[in-house]
This record gives C-alpha cells, structure tokens and sequence, in this order.
C-alpha cells in the first residue's frame, strides 16, 4: 500500500510551529511600535523642554530661584513642563531642571546652567 500525503499528526505539529512563529513575529511589531510611539513622545518633550528654556534664556532678566510650570501640548500629547531654578556657587550662574510630564508620568528631565548676560 502506498500512502501519499500528510498525517493529521504531521499537520497538527506544522500548524503549531506557524502559530508560534506567527505569535512571535505580532509580539515583535508590537514592541516596535510601541517602541516608535515612546520616541515620538519623548521627541515631542524634547521640543517643550527647549522651547522653555530658550525662554529663560532669551528673557531680559537673570532667572528668578524657585519652580514654574508650564503647559505645552504637542500633536496628541498635553505635556507639562517643570522648570526648577536653583542657584550655584558661582552667583553669575544659575542651574535649571526642566522635567517634562505626561499626564503624572515624568517623559524627560533636562538639567542645564545658564550665566547671566
């Protein structure tokens, strides 16, 4: 007798090995999207933390010691900015810390000096 074909076994074990490697490759472009989507955000929050800080860099005074909060929505995103201005050894000099926030969740923090002019 001369069999010709595929046994229900040999079938059932090549559809599970395409089912894995389909699974795989989803769970693959999920990441990458999901991966796109955390650049494009914190590209966006990069915008917003410069933005602010060539703010404080074009202002006519020296920057002022505290904290100030800023609103900044970009594309789909509402982003806050928090500028925290301390002072340093040097009294020409002041340190800024520019954290950028999505909805409670800290996107980006950018620390800088700025001199005064």
């Amino acid at each position: 007798m001369n069999n010709k074909g595929f046994t229900l076994i040999e079938v059932l074990v090549a559809l599970a090995i395409l089912s894995i490697s389909l699974m795989a490759g989803l769970r693959a472009a999920s990441s990458m999207t999901g991966n796109a989507e955390r650049q494009w955000q914190v590209l966006l929050a990069q915008v917003c933390a410069d933005n602010a800080l060539h703010q404080l860099r074009l202002s006519p005074q020296f920057a002022n010691v505290g904290e100030q909060s800023l609103d900044c929505p970009q594309a789909h995103f509402n982003f806050k900015v928090v500028l925290t201005v301390a002072t340093t050894p040097n009294p020409s000099f002041r340190r800024v810390d520019a954290q950028v926030i999505d909805a409670q969740t800290p996107v980006l923090r950018i620390t800088t000096v700025l001199g005064r002019y």
